[in-house]
C-alpha cells in the first residue's frame, strides 16, 4: 500500500527541488494509479518507480502529457515524405506530406509515426489516426506510457524482463523505451521515486482522506494540466524517445 501523503512529500523533496505544482502533482497521482492497477506481482513497485522515471524525464520534470519539441522545419526534415528521409517516413506510415509533423511524438512517452498511432490506437481501442491529439489527453497518455512498457509495446522489451523477485535493472530497463540513452541518469531518478514509495509518514501527519480524494477526483475529471515546459518556437528541438528509435532504417 502507498502511503500518498509520504510519497509526495519525498519526491517534492528529492525530485523536484522542493516544490511541486498542481500539475506535477496531478500528473504523479494519475500514473500512481494507472500503474496499481496494471501492474501487479514480483517487482511491481520498482517498476512503477521506473514508469514515474520515464515520464520524469521524458516530460522534462512537468509529469504532463507533452508534444515533441520543435518547429514545422524540424518535424518536417526528421518525420516527413518531404523531409530528410523520405524512405523512413514512409516505412512507418507517413506517406503524405503533413504527416511529419500530424505524427509527431506525444504524450509522457513520445508516440510518434502514423503506423504507430494505428497500431497503438487499435490496442486501446481508440482511433489516434484522425485525432492523434487524444494521446495528450492524460488518461490516455497514461495507459499509453504503462501499459506500452508494461506489454512491450515501444521496443519489445518489458517491465517484467527487469524488475523481478530476484533484483532490478535499473540502466538495463532504458531498453524498455529507448536504447540506453540516457541510462544512468534515468536510473538514478527511478531509485529516488522507488524510496518515495516506500516512504512512510510519521504518525499523525497522514494526509487527509479528503485532500487525496480531491487529487483523483482533478485527475480522473481530466482536468486539464497546467503547462510548465517551454513551448516549441523557445526551445531547442528535443527528438522523440520512443517509438521514434524504433522505425525501420533507410
Amino acid at each position: 500500500m502507498i502511503d500518498h501523503s509520504a510519497f509526495f512529500e519525498h519526491a517534492r523533496r528529492t525530485l523536484f527541488d522542493g516544490a511541486l505544482s498542481d500539475g506535477q502533482r496531478q500528473g504523479l497521482a494519475l500514473i500512481l494509479d494507472r500503474g496499481q492497477e496494471v501492474l501487479a506481482g514480483a517487482g511491481a513497485r520498482q517498476a512503477l518507480a521506473y514508469v514515474l522515471a520515464t515520464a520524469y524525464h521524458e516530460t522534462g520534470r512537468t509529469m504532463q502529457p507533452i508534444r515533441e519539441r520543435g518547429g514545422k522545419a524540424y518535424l518536417t526534415r526528421n518525420y516527413d515524405v518531404l523531409g530528410a528521409n523520405p524512405k523512413r517516413a514512409r516505412a512507418n506510415g507517413n506517406t503524405r506530406p503533413g504527416d511529419g509533423i500530424r505524427y509527431a511524438g506525444r504524450g509522457f512517452v513520445q508516440l510518434t509515426w502514423r503506423s504507430n498511432y494505428r497500431r497503438i490506437g487499435d490496442l486501446l481501442g481508440i482511433d489516434l489516426v484522425e485525432s492523434p491529439d487524444k494521446a495528450l489527453e492524460p488518461a490516455i497518455a497514461a495507459l499509453i506510457l504503462v501499459r506500452g512498457m508494461q506489454e512491450g509495446w515501444f521496443t519489445g522489451r518489458k517491465l517484467s524482463d527487469c524488475f523481478t523477485a530476484e533484483g532490478a535493472q535499473w540502466e538495463q530497463a532504458r531498453r524498455i523505451v529507448n536504447g540506453l540513452d540516457r541510462a544512468s541518469v534515468i536510473a538514478g531518478y527511478a531509485q529516488k521515486f522507488d524510496a518515495a514509495l516506500q516512504a512512510k509518514t510519521p504518525a499523525g501527519q497522514a494526509m487527509t482522506a479528503s485532500a487525496a480524494a480531491r487529487i483523483r477526483s482533478a485527475t480522473s475529471a481530466g482536468e486539464p494540466l497546467k503547462s510548465h515546459s517551454p513551448s516549441a518556437t523557445n526551445s531547442a528541438p528535443v527528438a522523440a524517445s520512443g517509438f521514434t528509435m524504433s522505425g525501420p532504417a533507410a
